[in-house]
């Protein structure tokens, strides 16, 4: 005979809903204190949407914790729809700043003839005959920083449209910066296009003549020069991303080396990019142990990634650690940096679009793999 099932009396009736209930995750836990810092992104109303998948992730990855504000900055009156549109990326604070006439024009010691000349010989060169893009390297390299929107704060997070986090942060980096008294941090370092830059070491070398008292002993002379300063081996941090003590970039030396720079005419008359610029002035004017290399902070920004290989650090992220761009200090390093400036050209030669246009809108991972291949297939 079969028994009959035991009914459990005591146990309460419960909905077939709440068979399994789903509990809320806690709340963080809000920072006990923050450094003085916001986001800056400098961004046109065109680029809302990939803005916004920017800020997404810093959210996500970081400053949904912390509510670090956002300053966006722009050569023209932000739409409505653009603030619209990035207004609810975040709950922290957003300030809107047009960017000063003077500040995105050309400075009267400059030909605007000569300066057009110069544009359309530079075949063959990213962004080579554009004149946005020096107004963009000009304003970047000496006045982003001192806009009336950012002027309240003592360090900044440059943020650009359509990059990727591919990291967890479970510190914040504003406060490493300013507990450790460091002044720049990067992600990447690369080489630069000669091409772009012909003469801005020796206007360099002529302001460490004229101003030796504002060369930092101990600096980073060595990661910018193999030869004790006769020349500039092209190595620069990629500034689309940069995290930096703003009070060094408004104080003196760094403005009297801006302002060489600019009196000599190398943004409009040949194509002097702000990486190269931030990362000669940090070598020389800080000490080295003022320059910090966030590994932990996975970076994407077309054709290049930071990505962590250290297995402690990679189970926060999700990037692979061979597409690492990073230099090392070895010979064979350095070179395999150097070959992937060349591989960067070959990936347009590939999809046939001249190099000086707006490539990253162009980008495809693929066939910039495949370009590797052809770039190791022709070495061999």
């Amino acid at each position: 005979m079969n028994a009959a099932p035991l009914k459990n009396e005591t146990a309460p009736k419960r909905d077939r809903k709440s068979t399994f209930p789903i509990q809320k995750p806690l709340p963080p836990k809000p920072p006990t204190r923050r450094a003085n810092a916001a986001f800056v992104m400098l961004v046109r109303n065109s680029d809302s949407q990939g803005a916004r998948s920017t800020i997404r992730q810093i959210e996500d990855r970081f400053n949904r914790n912390f509510q670090y504000p956002y300053v966006f900055l722009n050569d023209v009156p932000f739409t409505e729809e653009f603030k619209e549109l990035i207004r609810p990326m975040s709950k922290a604070n957003m300030t809107y700043g047009l960017v000063p006439t003077e500040h995105w024009s050309y400075p009267k010691w400059i030909s605007t003839t000569k300066a057009k000349e110069a544009r359309e010989a530079m075949v063959g060169v990213a962004y080579g005959r554009s004149e946005s893009y020096r107004h963009m390297c000009r304003y970047q390299s000496g006045f982003f920083f001192q806009h009336e929107a950012m002027l309240p704060f003592d360090y900044y997070w440059r943020i650009e449209p359509d990059v990727e986090y591919s990291c967890d942060l479970d510190f914040d980096p504003f406060l490493y910066m300013q507990d450790n008294n460091k002044k720049y941090a990067f992600t990447m370092s690369l080489p630069e296009y000669m091409e772009t830059i012909p003469s801005l070491w020796n206007v360099t070398r002529n302001f460490m003549d004229m101003y030796p008292h504002f060369l930092a002993k101990n600096n980073a002379l060595d990661f910018i020069s193999d030869d004790g300063g006769k020349s500039y081996n092209t190595c620069h941090f990629w500034s689309n991303f940069e995290i930096a003590d703003a009070r060094w970039m408004r104080d003196e030396a760094y403005q009297q080396y801006f302002s060489h720079l600019d009196q000599a005419g190398g943004f409009f008359y040949e194509r002097w990019g702000d990486a190269p610029v931030h990362s000669i002035a940090a070598a020389l004017l800080l000490p080295i142990d003022q320059i910090h290399f966030f590994k932990e902070i996975g970076y994407f920004h077309a054709p290049f990634h930071n990505c962590p290989a250290e297995p402690e650090l990679q189970v926060k992220c999700h990037c692979d650690p061979n597409r690492n761009i990073n230099m090392s200090p070895s010979a064979e390093d350095n070179q395999q940096a150097r070959d992937q400036a060349v591989i960067h050209r070959l990936y347009y030669d590939i999809i046939h679009i001249p190099f000086q246009d707006k490539y990253e809108e162009t980008w495809d991972e693929a066939l910039f793999w495949v370009a590797i291949d052809d770039f190791k297939t022709k070495a061999a």
